[in-house]
């Protein structure tokens, strides 16, 4: 049976990163929150209210990912605690959705009846989220590919980077031109940005729950493969599913009268071949059920 693990420079790395990250999104988060309640701005607070599920995906992330690093705690949870960062990326979706509409239902509030918001404020306060989400766009990028946890924390701080840029020009067109609306179109731009990007994490999150096979992996001709050995006559209980990003398992029965071991290495190599390397392989003899006597595992 293979087996994966996080290298511990790569998994430092990755929590020195976050901490990081969470800390500039806190300050942020603080001085954005105050000035959207001072100056009564709805997309400065629909940008609050995602830069809050920022830090709330990176505190829960970063408790995924150090709670993964730990494996199995007991035999009870053969696989350790890689499932958590995606229950994390689930309830980050959640909450997303429903930052987003209460932004909506909160612009359609105030239609008809926008109240004036100084503009200066919403520029300086939105260059201010540009530099802090670029930060973190730059710290988090390389390790998103690796951790679901991560790329949830990363997808929304990329979506809010967007939310600044909107908030940006919400506070230009309101100095120059002091259309009163210019605020609640933000507002709403960014909660119908944030949505779609929420189901697509969810999304993602839910395959892997499901036991979804990968979809970079095609089973069938991944069986078409393993019948193709030299040897093999018979393939069945071929299974692949996503413990968590970038840690695919496979398993396989199958029926040879040839030799075993090479059976197996033959069969590693394909599997191999197709980023398979967590993998369980049993070879029996023709006609034998699946407790027979002298089957060998890999």
């Amino acid at each position: 049976m293979g087996s994966g693990h996080d290298h511990t420079h790569g998994g430092d790395a990755r929590v020195s990163r976050m901490l990081i990250a969470a800390a500039i999104l806190t300050v942020f988060f603080i001085v954005e929150l105050t000035t959207a309640l001072t100056i009564g701005s709805i997309a400065l607070l629909a940008d609050a209210g995602h830069m809050l599920t920022d830090l709330v995906a990176m505190f829960m992330g970063l408790t995924a990912v150090l709670l993964a690093r730990r494996g199995s705690a007991s035999a009870s949870r053969t696989y350790g605690w890689h499932r958590a960062e995606v229950f994390t990326a689930v309830a980050n979706a959640v909450l997303l959705m429903c930052v987003a509409a209460f932004i909506l239902y909160e612009a359609v509030h105030r239609l008809g009846n926008a109240p004036e918001v100084p503009g200066v404020p919403m520029i300086v306060v939105a260059i201010a989220g540009l530099i802090a989400n670029f930060a973190v766009v730059l710290l988090l990028r390389s390790q998103s590919e690796h951790s679901l946890a991560v790329k949830g924390a990363y997808m929304e701080v990329v979506a809010d980077t967007v939310g600044s840029i909107g908030v940006l020009i919400a506070g230009i067109v309101t100095v120059t031109t002091r259309w009163p609306y210019a605020d609640v179109v933000v507002a709403v731009f960014v909660a119908l940005w944030v949505l779609p990007r929420a189901v697509s994490l969810a999304r993602a999150a839910l395959r892997i729950l499901s036991e979804s096979s990968p979809q970079h992996i095609d089973v069938d001709e991944l069986r078409a493969a393993l019948s193709a050995v030299d040897g093999v006559t018979a393939v069945h209980d071929l299974h692949v599913w996503t413990l968590v990003p970038g840690k695919d398992m496979v398993t396989a029965h199958l029926t040879s009268s040839g030799d075993s071991n090479r059976v197996l290495d033959d069969a590693r190599a394909v599997l191999a071949a197709r980023g398979l390397a967590h993998a369980t392989v049993q070879v029996e003899p023709p006609g034998c059920a699946d407790d027979c006597p002298g089957q060998t595992d890999w």
